[in-house]
Parts: structure tokens; sequence; C-alpha cells
């Protein structure tokens, strides 16, 4: 038990070999507890096996490629924008403008889902343009606190290389925040890939993932709802780990300053 002993307190380091023992046994506690579970809770085999079913009978590979396609455009959509508005905080006559548009977090898609039918119609462009408002409304806040957060400090050591005032904005704040800038990108995608199966749910339209998810709920198969989320959690589990290597091959530096000793 000893040798637990630095495993059981805060902030300190334990082998690779030890954290991975870890990990195996909340594995198999949490696969005990599964095969435990009441009887009107599906067990694994019910589970994977209406997962085969899904895979060889509805296209449960194609639906989920069709909505990785759909969130990645509409991340890449939603980065540009709130990026390049975040920055422009920078300006003090379009900052409040800006900060007004952090507040549309706050806002229901339910009354907006009108608005954004009868401006884009429907289908693909209404879910994209839905996932996009969904993730920039919370993404644009996360990144005003990284413009924000830059110290004093920084940007007049800058100036004293004489920089000009744009060149210390490209210099400190873009290229010396990008660390965090892909932090709150990869946790507010987490938001936006929770927000994907309501938005195929409202337009069908491609079908996706979310739109299975639906399907499934609508007939009571609570076996294929957990393979179908089963599959959406790999997913999501995939694609944080892609937004971690590209934060790791960018600023490769960032991970530096996190490193638990």
């Amino acid at each position: 038990m000893a040798s637990l002993g630095p495993a059981l307190r805060p902030n300190q380091w334990v082998p690779a070999s030890a954290y991975w023992m870890f990990v195996a046994g909340w594995t198999a506690l949490f696969l005990l507890a599964w095969l435990l579970s009441p009887a009107y809770f599906p067990g694994p085999g019910r589970v994977f096996e209406a997962m085969g079913t899904l895979t060889s009978q509805q296209g449960l590979i194609a639906e989920l490629a069709t909505s990785l396609g759909l969130f990645a455009q509409s991340l890449v959509i939603a980065a540009i924008l709130s990026m390049g508005l975040a920055y422009l905080t920078v300006v003090a006559a379009v900052r409040p403008f800006i900060l007004a548009l952090t507040r549309a977090r706050f806002l229901s898609l339910v009354g907006l889902t009108f608005i954004f039918t009868m401006s884009l119609g429907g289908g693909r462009p209404l879910k994209v343009a839905l996932l996009v408002f969904g993730i920039s409304a919370f993404f644009l806040t996360s990144m005003v606190d990284v413009v924000a957060q830059v110290p004093r400090e920084k940007l007049d050591h800058a100036r004293t290389l004489r920089m000009g005032e744009w060149r210390v904005v490209w210099e400190v704040i873009i290229l010396g925040q990008m660390g965090p800038a892909l932090d709150a990108l990869r946790q507010n995608a987490a938001i936006g890939w929770m927000m994907l199966t309501m938005v195929e749910g409202i337009s069908r339209s491609e079908g996706g993932i979310g739109a299975l998810l639906m399907d499934q709920n609508k007939h009571f198969n609570l076996a294929a709802i957990l393979a179908v989320q089963i599959v959406f959690l790999l997913a999501g589990f995939l694609q944080d780990a892609a937004l971690a290597w590209l934060k790791a091959t960018v600023v490769p530096h960032a991970a530096l300053t996190t490193v638990r000793r």
C-alpha cells in the first residue's frame, strides 16, 4: 500500500505503468457494473448485437461519416468567425459590438430555428448555420477571454522592440496565445459535438448519426440507443484527440508548462 501513497495524494507524480494500471482498474469496475445492471438495462451482448444490426442494415458507419463531415465544416467556419472577431476586440471602437455578440450564448435555438429556416431554407445549409451559431456563441466568449488575458508586460516588451501595433497583435496576441486559443477550440468543439444530434434531429435531410439516434429513441430501442451513443462517444474521443494533436503540432512548446512533476 505504501507504493499507492503518491497516487492518493494531490499533485504527485506517478509512473506511466501505475497510471495505466488505474485506468485498467476503473475500466474493469465499469464493465462489472454494466454486467450487474438491472434487467431492463441492456447488457454488453445486446448492445453490440444491436450495433452490428445498425451497421449492416441501417448504415451506421455511413451516417457517422455524414455527421463528421457536417461537423468539420461547421467547426472550421465557427473557428474562423470566432477567432477573427475576438482578435478585433483590440480595437476599442468595435469591442462593445463583439462583447454584445458573446451574449448570444444565452439564446435558445427554439425560436431561432424558424428564422434560420426562413433565411436559408433547409437541408445542409440550415444544419451548418445552427451548428456554427451554437459553437460560435460559446467559442467567441472563450476567445475574448484569451485575448483579454494577455499580460500588459508582453505588449510593452514587444513595443520596446519597435514593433507597430498590428505587429504586436500578430506576434503577442495571435501567435503568443495560440496554445490557449487551441485549448478553447478543443473545449468548445466538444460542446458543438453534443449539439450535433439536436441539429440533425431538427433537419433530417442527408441523415446523420443524430437522425439515426432519434429514430431509435422514437421506437424505445434502448440497446440500439446505447450502441449509437457508444459510437458517438468514440467519435468524440477521436475528435478530441485530433485537436490535441493539432495543438501539440502547432505549439509544441505549450506542453512544457503543463507537464506534471
